[in-house]
């Protein structure tokens, strides 16, 4: 069944508030424009702007109404920024999820099929209650199909949830001393939450078991990679059998989450991809909040847009170990964060370098060639302990609280700073940077900076870039063998590549009756299906 969700800034949902919900208990009404966030499976619609009534354009009776000048109006609007239209009306004496009452069904009826015929997106209706719980419906084809949630992020995510659509089945036996504390409801809130890890190596792995563990109803796993002997020193759980089956890590960390899972109905989700993938974002879309448990820049990139663009909050962790080139630890630092509406991005904090994430995009970041020139060391292959990786699925952990229990009312933190060889934890005062694309988009949706790979795997450029420096790197390897054959009886040998000429057929290499030459095949139709997009 395809889902539907809404979700608004923190920033968004106290200035609403304050217009609803009035001073003198009546109902009140505006609008506002929504830009569509689309998944595999669920669509949410994610709260663009308030466009709050003009004079004259509503009337505050008791009940509320509104004209249809002000619905035509911002329907205009929004048809020329590529934008929805929400309806919102308050219930300031209702609790929790709000049916439509009669008069609420025919208002938003009445005017869904001229904002679809205005904007090309469906109307979508909301309403807030008097303790700030919100509900959603989006009207199709004249039926309203109501969303599934309706979450409110920013340094707190607070989730409003339909019953009739996500049922709560959390275990008082097995999840009693987590009940204890921060209790049932919030509890239930949370176990429901829909929660992706992304890297599932060995800290997304120890934090994957935790989530199951604390009774969370549903967890995805994504890694497109497979278990190696190198990881066995750090993926804790992960078996020889593992290793010599080379088995993927999403299945392995399915297998430890549904032993550690306390929740009756767990369900984990194997992602067997790339967060840079446009099957890795689709299915990224369909989630609550990610872990980032990622050691690599253009990865980190993408889920950094979607953290502000489609408001799914990503906490973000890592570790660098320093050593000395003579052997021995130097020191290590780990840092965590939360991505999320009112917090300074990951580029903005300097977790992410911009210029790394387009050599990665490139596929230079990983041509041992201009690694050698750039005097670089390699992303892969970097030192890791495992004793210390448990720090960084704790401190991700730790966030993960702030933002959904928010202790003392307090929300995630900025960026974290640990320093072993200090034992200092510090808090890095960064702001957010003048010409952050990130942040000033706001949420926009699918309009979003597109930061995935080509779709197909040959018209993937990274794969590409990544096979023709294969070949160059062969066809070159090859001359140099030819020139130091020393074959005597051949004349001076001439087999050097003309620079810059990375592109094109395939070299051939011949053998003539007088000397060794390197000619271009004309026919590369036997070389088709291996350059094609090249």
């Amino acid at each position: 069944m395809y889902r539907h969700s809404v979700a608004m800034t923190a920033t968004h949902h106290r200035d609403l508030s304050q217009h609803l919900l009035r001073v003198d208990g009546q109902e009140d009404i505006c609008l506002a424009t929504y830009a569509p966030s689309t998944g595999k499976s669920r669509t949410s619609r994610v709260i663009t702007g308030i466009e709050l009534p003009l004079d004259g354009e509503r009337q505050v009776h008791g009940n509320a109404s509104l004209t249809g000048a002000y619905v035509l109006r911002v329907a205009t609007q929004a048809a020329r920024d590529g934008r929805g239209v929400v309806m919102m009306h308050s219930h300031p004496r209702g609790r929790g999820w709000q049916r439509m009452s009669s008069p609420d069904a025919d208002a938003e009826s009445s005017f869904a099929g001229l904002v679809q015929q205005v904007t090309g997106l469906p109307l979508v209706g909301m309403t807030l209650a008097g303790d700030e719980s919100w509900s959603a419906r989006v009207w199709i084809d004249g039926n309203a199909g109501w969303a599934e949630s309706v979450r409110r992020v920013g340094q707190t995510l607070v989730t409003s949830w339909n019953d009739d659509l996500v049922s709560s089945l959390a275990d008082a036996a097995t999840q009693a001393r987590t009940i204890s504390a921060w209790g049932e409801r919030l509890h239930r809130d949370i176990t429901r939450l829909r929660v992706l890890v992304v890297g599932v190596g060995s800290v997304g792995l120890d934090v994957v078991q935790r989530l199951a563990a604390t009774g969370l109803l549903e967890i995805g796993v994504m890694d497109f990679d497979r278990i190696e002997t190198h990881n066995r020193d750090r993926m804790i759980g992960a078996t020889r059998r593992d290793v010599r089956l080379r088995r993927r890590k999403v299945d392995i960390a399915a297998r430890l989450a549904r032993q550690a899972a306390t929740a009756e109905t767990f369900t984990v989700t194997r992602h067997h991809d790339s967060i840079c993938s446009p099957t890795g974002m689709s299915d990224a879309l369909d989630y609550d909040m990610i872990f980032s448990c990622v050691d690599r820049p253009w990865p980190r990139a993408a889920l950094n847009t979607l953290a502000y663009a489609d408001l799914i909050p990503v906490i973000d962790g890592g570790i660098a170990i320093d050593t000395f080139a003579t052997g021995g630890m130097r020191g290590a630092t780990r840092r965590v964060q939360t991505a999320t509406p009112g917090v300074p991005c990951l580029a903005c904090t300097g977790q992410i370098d911009m210029t790394e994430v387009a050599l990665e995009m490139s596929g230079d970041l990983d041509d041992p060639e201009y690694i050698r020139r750039a005097g670089r060391n390699p992303v892969s292959g970097r030192p890791n302990v495992a004793a210390l990786c448990a720090g960084v699925s704790s401190s991700q952990l730790e966030q993960f609280v702030a933002l959904v229990a928010h202790p003392a009312g307090c929300g995630v933190p900025g960026a974290q700073r640990f320093s072993l060889a200090l034992h200092r934890l510090e808090r890095l005062p960064h702001q957010t940077q003048p010409y952050c694309t990130t942040e000033s988009q706001g949420p926009i949706g699918d309009g979003r900076i597109d930061l995935r790979r080509a779709s197909g795997p040959w018209s993937d450029q990274n794969r590409v870039r990544t096979l023709r420096r294969w070949f160059d790197n062969l066809i070159d390897r090859r001359l140099e063998s030819i020139a130091n054959t020393g074959i005597e009886s051949s004349p001076p040998v001439h087999l050097q590549r003309q620079p810059g000429r990375r592109r094109g057929p395939l070299p051939h290499f011949r053998q003539t009756p007088s000397t060794w030459a390197v000619t271009k095949v004309d026919d590369v139709s036997s070389h088709a299906s291996c350059i094609k997009g090249a």
